[in-house]
């Protein structure tokens, strides 16, 4: 993991942390590993963190609204592959066979959950500081993007301005099915206003599978 190292300019003193951070839970299964799961989830609490505080002192004028909007773009899975393909982090996950063949090492899902994973990983042994300084040049180049809109669509967040200007209205995602094997899933996902269906969407992750499902109602909607 030295060249992952070098690229993100920090060298941990725990080593097992950043091998656990890029262990797919595909690979830990054949190999009887501990997945980078559990480091995914507080990756993903550190890094809402950090970006909610960036975006507080970043736009002092905009309301909480506008800057949710941002924060949701700015973290959402489109975002974080590409942050780890600037990284070249899809050379350093460990994959399970049947995922590599299946394409694993490029699939969005897999990047930005390895990279969330990563970046809990940074906290664990260098602590919030360490990850600040890893994150903030990102956040910043990215940032005024995701404020105009030009960078990446959140299209759960879009929907859900568009329903919230119908008092009343309730929105729900519904995931609806889930096939193939542990390391090739699909997931089925339906929009619900209303408990009505609007839209289905399909994906490799259920984040994947809701934006898909919000995107299509969006597109029914006639907003692209």
């Amino acid at each position: 993991m030295q060249g992952l190292e070098e690229k993100i300019k920090y060298s941990f003193k725990n080593k097992e942390l950043i091998f656990n951070a890029m262990t797919h839970s595909s690979y830990a299964n054949e190999h009887k590993k501990q997945s980078n799961e559990r480091l995914e989830f507080l990756g993903d609490s550190v890094l809402g963190f950090l970006c909610a505080e960036y975006l507080y002192k970043r736009y002092r004028d905009s309301a909480e609204g506008d800057l949710s909007k941002i924060r949701a773009a700015l973290v959402c899975e489109q975002a974080l592959d590409m942050y780890a393909s600037e990284i070249e982090l899809s050379k350093y996950i460990l994959l399970g066979k049947g995922e590599e063949q299946t394409g694993g090492r490029t699939r969005p899902s897999i990047l930005a959950d390895a990279y969330e994973a990563l970046i809990g990983a940074m906290f664990l042994d260098g602590g919030l500081e360490q990850v600040k300084q890893f994150i903030l040049p990102i956040l910043k180049k990215h940032s005024d993007g995701a404020f105009k809109g030009t960078t990446f669509k959140d299209y759960k967040t879009i929907l859900q301005e568009v329903v919230q200007k119908n008092p009343g209205e309730l929105l729900d995602y519904v995931m609806t099915d889930q096939t193939g094997p542990e390391h090739n899933k699909s997931f089925t996902c339906e929009v619900h206003i209303n408990s009505n269906v609007i839209s289905k969407g399909k994906g490799k992750s259920k984040k994947e599978a809701e934006q898909d499902a919000a995107r299509q109602a969006l597109l029914l909607m006639g907003i692209r």
